[in-house]
């Protein structure tokens, strides 16, 4: 077990998830943003069955910095309830799961 997270978001459009994305890295928050363009969310929104095309981000990050990670989320989200689920990272390549901690300090 790790001490790094792998933390799930959506956004609405490529220019909301980059605007995400540029943010938690330049603030030291997540130290990679991949984002996975033009998946299809089904869903249900007030009672709603609801579908649209949004974009997929993978923050890769530590569960020490999560609560920030979250809290910029939901400021920088156009969403009035944004995706934020953490993964615990369970194990990998030492030297990836180093530079994790390197781009977070």
């Amino acid at each position: 077990m790790t001490d790094k997270t792998i933390v799930l978001s959506t956004a609405g459009s490529q220019d909301e998830a980059r605007k995400i994305a540029q943010h938690l890295v330049q603030h030291q928050l997540a130290a990679c943003v991949n984002i996975v363009p033009h998946i299809e969310s089904i869903y249900r929104w007030q009672g709603k069955m609801e579908s649209s095309t949004e974009w997929l981000l993978l923050i890769k990050t530590t569960h020490q910095k999560f609560a920030s990670v979250r809290d910029a989320i939901r400021q920088l989200h156009s969403y009035d309830l944004p995706e934020c689920i953490a993964i615990a990272i369970e194990d990998g390549s030492s030297a990836y799961l180093d530079w994790i901690d390197e781009s977070l300090k």
